[in-house]
């Protein structure tokens, strides 16, 4: 066991890190004190004070934020006011953005209810209800529904060979599977670079640290669809030659962290796993930036999370400077259904000259938020459609088609189809596949400062000008709120804008003040509103 593990252990032990804990960690594990302490206090999962008896954290980003989280948050903290035992707090986002606002009384799940439930269950956190998944009906992609038999189509390709590599390769190459965590990067090829190199041993790593405002696909995947996430890293292993896998899982995601566990161990009884390919669940201790790949393997090598300078990418220099395949939960998920049935019949899937299915995450203003798998090429207007509407059957107003770090949209694109080329073209990205709905009425220079300032609090202050770049927008849209504001912001952004861009590592910093960027073109007048109640004071 680790840095990590060992933290970890200690904190479950005795509910928090005393100073003598991390000297004494440091003596067994023969490294200096400070290594142990820088660790401990990049990590927001590593608490070095005792807790209270109970915990409640109420989500404060994007989709939340839009089902007024703030005045949920007051509301609770007004009720447990008299309460000593009980400390509320308002945290990033949770990932659960279909039950916004989201909260966790003691790291369990709890959403959509009422301040006096939430109330209730931060004094009886015995008496909470179990978490409820978003959907019990059936994938398109899970083969397993129809034959029952699981791990089918990694078994075919382990029966021949060395051949079965290359097929696996040209297969995923002629389906165009694209990288479905944000960057979009053709999954063939990197599996194919990486089977390419010569160092041993490699790794398969799968990324369930999704923790963009808005996001909870993968979420879903990870807890209803484990088999076929596990069948891919087993593929990818196959074809690159790797024998470790690790499942990267955000701290948050504790129910389906368990149905993951139980799926390895199935695994494991039916012989896919253990000889020849192994896989472990590494939980992450808290951080937005940990999607970042190179900062995920900063983490599962027991260092501050911080992104690295590429190249090299992991596929050359991975984890533990081995060549290392870091694919997306969904990305793997897909490929055995892609090898079943062919590299023609996934083109199918896709309609209006798009290849392929996409879940999606639906959240914000919107009827029956939840997870969708489409056909990539339906419209925005469609999925919102299949998600009930606009909340309210109010007129929409905005949309976030990638989740917090996608330009917003006005209702106008709302025709704009699915697809990674076709949501650039008009102005955003697919993203982290989080389509978040705002209505008419929605305040979008307060909703962009939202945006602004999780971008802020998750920088890892590595990069100088994103670091100082986000705090000094934040401060400045904060200004324009209160009404004591005057017009520079849109004078300096766009060399901010462009500065974070170019100089940031990772992506936080080069998309962190698109948001308030695209608030600022499409509802410019909602700024020119603050400005006049500011010269009026």
């Amino acid at each position: 066991m680790g840095l990590i593990g060992e933290l970890y252990r200690l904190q479950e032990e005795r509910g928090y890190l005393s100073a003598d804990d991390l000297a004494a960690l440091a003596e067994q594990l023969r490294v200096p004190l400070y290594r142990v302490e820088e660790v401990v206090s990049f990590y927001t999962h590593f608490r070095t004070a005792p807790p209270p008896k109970t915990e409640v954290a109420i989500c404060r980003d994007l989709s939340c934020h839009l089902l007024e989280c703030r005045d949920y948050c007051s509301k609770v903290r007004e009720l447990l006011s008299g309460d000593g035992e009980v400390d509320v707090h308002e945290v990033s986002c949770l990932g659960r953005c279909e039950f916004a606002p989201a909260a966790l009384v003691n790291d369990v799940p709890v959403g959509r209810v009422s301040p006096e439930e939430l109330a209730y269950y931060a004094r009886a956190p015995e008496r909470l209800p179990p978490a409820r998944s978003v959907h019990t009906r059936r994938w398109r992609i899970d083969y397993c529904g129809e034959s029952g038999q699981k791990y089918s189509v990694y078994e075919s390709y382990r029966e021949r060979g060395d051949a079965a590599a290359r097929e696996i390769i040209e297969t995923l190459k002629t389906a165009e599977l694209r990288g479905m965590g944000g960057a979009g990067f053709p999954t063939g090829l990197k599996w194919d670079l990486v089977s390419k190199e010569t160092a041993t041993p490699k790794y398969v790593i799968c990324n369930a640290d999704e923790s963009e405002p808005g996001a909870f696909k993968d979420r879903v995947i990870h807890e209803e669809l484990p088999h076929l996430v596990i069948e891919g890293m087993c593929l990818a292993a196959l074809v690159t030659g790797a024998k470790q896998g690790y499942v990267y899982v955000r701290n948050e995601y504790e129910p389906e962290r368990r149905a993951m566990q139980l799926a390895l161990d199935d695994a494991r009884a039916r012989g896919v796993l253990g000889e020849h390919f192994d896989i472990e669940i590494f939980v992450s201790p808290g951080g937005y930036i940990l999607g970042e790949e190179t900062a995920l393997l900063e983490a599962l090598e027991d260092r501050r999370g911080e992104p690295r300078n590429k190249p090299p990418y992991p596929g050359q220099k991975g984890l533990r400077g081995q060549p290392t395949v870091v694919n997306n939960v969904e990305t793997l998920a897909l490929v055995p259904a892609i090898l079943r049935n062919g590299a023609d019949w996934w083109k199918a899937q896709g309609i209006r000259g798009h290849s392929g299915l996409k879940f999606i995450g639906v959240s914000g203003h919107v009827e029956n938020p939840g997870v969708f798998e489409i056909r990539l090429g339906k419209t925005i207007a469609e999925l919102i459609e299949r998600a009930g509407g606009v909340k309210d059957g109010k007129a929409l107003k905005a949309f976030a088609p990638g989740g917090a770090s996608s330009n917003f949209l006005p209702a106008e694109a709302v025709d704009t189809e699915i697809g990674f080329e076709t949501i650039a073209e008009a102005g955003s990205m697919l993203g982290a596949a989080a389509l978040v709905v705002m209505a008419e009425g929605t305040d979008m220079i307060e909703t962009a400062t939202n945006v602004t300032r999780f971008f802020r609090n998750e920088s890892c202050g590595k990069c100088v000008p994103c670091r100082t770049g986000t705090e000094k927008v934040v401060a400045m849209l904060e200004s324009i709120l209160a009404g004591k504001a005057d017009g520079a912001l849109r004078d300096i952004l766009p060399t901010l804008d462009e500065t974070l861009a170019e100089t940031s590592i990772c992506g936080l910093g080069q998309v962190a003040l698109g948001p308030v960027t695209s608030a600022l073109k499409y509802w410019g007048d909602e700024l020119d509103a603050y400005l006049a109640k500011s010269q009026d004071r």
